[in-house]
């Protein structure tokens, strides 16, 4: 289980480190396994993505809703 919590808000996405997030989707869609406390939440993030998109973890709620709110913001804009 992890020390982290799924993003609840888009604002959590502007603080995200994107060289770290993209690391971890990177890892996320090579399967490897959950990052520990020795990696960043932004690591974290991307490697959650990157199973998603992988198919090798459901798409939850979070992830639903953050696409959701994400979506509606790039609209606004």
């Amino acid at each position: 289980m992890s020390e982290y919590q799924p993003l609840s808000s888009v604002r959590d996405l502007d603080v995200l480190d994107e060289d770290d997030c993209m690391a971890g989707y990177l890892a996320g869609l090579d399967g490897l396994p959950e990052p520990g406390s020795d990696k960043s939440k932004s690591y974290w993030h991307g490697w959650r993505n990157g199973m998603m998109d992988k198919g090798r973890l459901p798409i939850d709620g979070a992830a639903r809703n953050l696409a959701h709110e994400f979506v509606r913001r790039q609209r606004a804009h």
